[in-house]
């Protein structure tokens, strides 16, 4: 035996001891690429025209039809396979009709509900407009703006979270992080006219309750106190109330942790207890 076939027979055995390989017990999990491909598409169909090199406008209801059904059965394969992956560890019980038909009836509920996503992108939108004297259009928003890719792909991935649909939010999430630098849990709920200014390092934890024209700069963590992992199922990050603006790197920690309405935080704070609505909370000078 020669030394690479011998090196080929102990990552086999390592495969056998350790895991780590996509089909094992016959469950075949989703795949990135195939998430990045519904993601691409799913951008398509929420900015018609922004990321393809044609014109949509004489043909948008072809356009719009063509993708629909074609991304309809990528993202029933994917919520499937999903649904299958949570059945065997008996979170789910797909039922007698098994994991396609719920799959089937979740895409169907998504796509009924895109229409609706969209009207809330366009609050986003006019929130980032309206906040950034640097924006020169919205549609300089759509093309550029890392904060506003960030939040689009928040509400669909978290559409799927609220379905209880294993994976493939958090997939969706992690594939717009690598891009944007920007880190939202798809758990997260966040309200409408929502906004991030420039956006990188920004942490957005799973159970943050984020309300309406909430503003945001790079850097700030909305994190979690250290807790056991027995408690994952409990609030452990802050709730922002409405009209709240954080400013570059605060670091504002824990389930209890609430900000007042109308607040404005400061940057480089650490913040873990609440603060009353219309609070300013900043560095005095020479703080450390």
């Amino acid at each position: 035996m020669n030394r690479m076939e011998k090196s080929i027979d102990l990552l086999l055995e390592n495969y056998d001891a350790y895991g780590m390989v996509n089909h094992s017990n016959s469950i075949n999990l989703p795949g990135r690429e195939s998430i990045e491909n519904i993601v691409r598409g799913l951008e398509e169909l929420l900015f018609p025209g922004f990321l393809e090199n044609l014109r949509v406008s004489e043909q948008l209801r072809k356009i719009t039809t063509e993708k629909v059904k074609h991304l309809s059965r990528q993202m029933i394969e994917e919520v499937e396979k999903s649904l299958a992956f949570s059945a065997t560890l008996g979170v789910l019980n797909c039922g007698h009709e098994g994991c396609n038909a719920v799959a089937a009836l979740v895409v169907d509920d998504f796509f009924e509900e895109l229409p609706n996503i969209r009207i809330i992108l366009a609050k986003d939108l006019e929130a980032a407009v309206r906040g950034d004297p640097a924006a020169m259009s919205a549609d300089e928003v759509i093309l550029s703006y890392p904060g506003f890719q960030a939040i689009s792909l928040h509400r669909v991935a978290h559409f799927f979270w609220t379905r209880q649909v294993p994976l493939i939010p958090r997939m969706m999430s992690e594939l717009v992080h690598s891009r944007t630098g920007i880190d939202i849990h798809p758990g997260a709920q966040i309200g409408e006219y929502f906004f991030i200014d420039h956006g990188t390092g920004v942490v957005i934890g799973e159970t943050t309750v984020i309300g309406k024209n909430v503003k945001l700069y790079q850097g700030v963590t909305l994190g979690a106190l250290s807790v056991k992992k027995e408690e994952s199922g409990n609030k452990r990050h802050p709730t922002i109330e409405d009209d709240v603006t954080i400013y570059a790197n605060a670091t504002i920690l824990g389930g209890e942790t609430v900000i007042g309405r109308g607040s404005v935080i400061g940057g480089s704070v650490w913040i873990t207890q609440s603060v009353p609505p219309e609070s300013k909370i900043y560095l005095k000078d020479g703080q450390k």
